[in-house]
């Protein structure tokens, strides 16, 4: 079959709400981006994110430094990329949102959305914990003096040490201190004993943190505003959220170069160490970062492409945003390990016992850091900001991603007057109520539970897996390149096609494999040891998602009855009719 003969979309008429089709009953017409801006943009703001900035320059250094980027790079162009596109090509050639494209490019495979649901839909509760955080930070930056910076509130314990007492060890030497290893520095302090008050595990849940609770709410409702009118908001506040992040980085990268001790922090970075290479951790940090940092296999990327008009040119800005989203990885290590240098100098300690990854990074290190600078409450408001709105954009993308796949289930429904503005918040509503859960005493050890498992790398993998399958290999590569060449007028590079058929899966499975061989149970601060009711449910999680492909297809073949020609029809179902408009009489972008 050629893609003449199997599946040609309409391109979509103009956005809004037709009074005939609300008279007649009709589901209201598909939206489509206001300008190109607006798709790039939102793009962009989706997929550049916390991640880069607090997990790529971790990754670099722990795995080999520059050389940690041969593999990085491998999986970039092998895996990374082609499924970005892939995935935004898809929502763009069927106008369809991540569940509902499959239903029609390839029914048995329908699955692939389901578990993409999930995902985003478990991802969406725990990632927005980390913007509640955020903000608590900002607030507490006005006041006349960093809270995090001294020894001298209520939350701190007699082994609170300053760094200005560090530093001087003759003090150290003379004091009657049993043991050294049991001193803590306030900005620790701070973060365990006010911000979490951390219970001693899992089991002790506790009570709400109000204050991170209201904060919580705080960051829901701009998300819902951000989103409520569809693509008309979400495209003009990106103008905004997606743009204003980079200025906050440019500025902080200058501010960290021109520290002392910065080039031994950037050469700590970069330095590469070869040996590294042998390491198969290395390889599936290398995976599952690209596939986070390009917000892939969430059905997010195809909602977006489903609002391009449909001989819109995806392919060439794919690749610009590519570059952009790696490239920003790239530059946030120079600021942040810049910083990290001079750190170390100021404590004369080495560079490694300050790098650090994740929230230990964002709240810890980097709070710690801008106390040693001249000015330190404006670097840790411009710090807080572009942490907000880096995470801002992404979480409220994906938000638009989960919302366009379900009412895509359900145009006639939730496509009416304000249903799916009412949709949208009662979404909002039950995830900030799931959320409570990460606000509470032990709030924390629920969130990297969920970041542990419920988004994990290994499920990612799977989904992309059975993405390149389903495209390259049922619907047929050459199909689905003829659909791209019909959208914009010539045929990608080959290495994608190549990389749907062959390169992709392969690295998937590989690092796969691997993740499970390499597999260690979830610990918190490298002590404590999760029970294994919690471990259970983490698997749970996780298997949630990826039970949704296989569990389809047995649905599909069942549902066809075994006749040969229905079950042909759960491969290639969609195809055109009288009343499908051809796409070449679309609009070009």
């Amino acid at each position: 079959l050629r893609f003449s003969d199997t599946l040609k979309p309409s391109p979509g008429k103009s956005p809004g709400t037709r009074p005939e089709d609300e008279a007649e009953g009709k589901a209201p017409q598909r939206e489509k981006w206001a300008s190109k801006l607006d798709f790039v943009l939102s793009v962009a703001g989706g997929f550049v994110g916390l991640g880069n900035v607090w997990r790529f320059p971790y990754l670099c250094y722990k795995n080999g430094g520059g050389a940690f980027l041969i593999p990085y790079f491998i999986f970039l162009f092998g895996g990374g990329l082609p499924v970005f596109f892939l995935e935004v090509a898809l929502g763009q050639f069927t106008s369809e949102g991540g569940i509902t494209c499959w239903g029609k490019l390839c029914p048995i495979f329908t699955g692939i959305g389901y578990a993409s649901i999930v995902i985003v839909s478990l991802l969406n509760i725990y990632y927005i914990v980390i913007l509640a955080w955020g903000l608590y930070y900002l607030l507490q930056c006005f006041q006349h003096e960093l809270p995090w910076a001294r020894c001298r509130h209520s939350w701190n314990t007699a082994n609170c040490v300053e760094d200005t007492v560090r530093k001087n060890k003759s003090l150290w030497l003379s004091a009657n201190v049993t043991s050294l290893t049991n001193l803590t520095s306030p900005v620790t302090e701070f973060w365990e004993r006010n911000v979490l008050s951390i219970s001693s595990g899992i089991d002790e849940v506790g009570g709400l943190k109000w204050e991170l609770a209201l904060c919580l709410l705080a960051v829901w409702i701009i998300c819902f505003f951000c989103i409520w009118k569809g693509v008309k908001s979400t495209g003009k506040v990106v103008y905004f959220t997606a743009t204003f992040p980079f200025l906050m980085l440019i500025v902080l990268l200058v501010r960290g170069v021109t520290l002392p001790g910065a080039a031994e922090g950037i050469k700590f970075y970069l330095y590469p160490n070869l040996t590294r290479l042998k390491d198969p951790e290395v390889w599936i940090d290398a995976g599952t970062q690209i596939f986070f940092s390009y917000a892939i296999c969430l059905g997010a990327m195809t909602s977006l492409g489903s609002y391009n008009k449909y001989k819109y040119n995806c392919y060439r800005d794919c690749m610009l945003l590519g570059c952009l989203n790696s490239g920003t990885s790239f530059v946030s290590g120079f600021a942040i390990f810049s910083v990290l240098g001079f750190m170390a100098q100021e404590q004369g300690v080495a560079i490694a016992d300050v790098a650090e990854s994740g929230p230990g990074l964002a709240f810890i290190a980097y709070p710690k850091a801008v106390t040693m600078m001249p000015l330190p409450t404006v670097w840790a408001i411009l710090f807080f900001i572009m942490l907000l709105l880096l995470g801002l954009d992404s979480q409220f993308v994906e938000v638009e991603g989960q919302i366009t796949s379900l009412v895509d289930l359900y145009p006639s429904l939730l496509r009416k007057g304000y249903r799916r503005e009412i949709f949208i918040a009662v979404i909002c509503v039950i995830s900030y109520l799931l959320g409570l859960t990460m606000v509470t005493k032990g709030g924390m050890y629920v969130f990297q539970l969920f970041d542990y498992y419920a988004a994990s790398g290994v499920c990612l993998l799977w989904v992309a897996f059975f993405e390149c399958v389903a495209v390259a290999w049922v619907y047929g590569a050459d199909n689905f390149y003829d659909a791209i060449e019909d959208m914009i007028g010539y045929r990608p590079n080959g290495w994608m096609k190549w990389s749907w058929m062959l390169i992709t899966p392969v690295l998937c499975v590989g690092c796969f494999v691997f993740s499970l061989v390499k597999y260690k149970p979830l610990t918190y601060n490298k002590f404590y040891e999760y029970p294994d009711w919690s471990i259970g449910l983490g698997w749970a999680l996780a298997l949630a998602s990826m039970i949704c492909i296989p569990m389809m297809v047995v649905i599909k073949i069942i549902q066809s009855d075994g006749s040969l020609i229905e079950v042909r029809n759960c491969f290639t179902h969609w195809t055109p009719t009288a009343s499908t408009p051809s796409p070449n009489t679309a609009t070009p972008s």
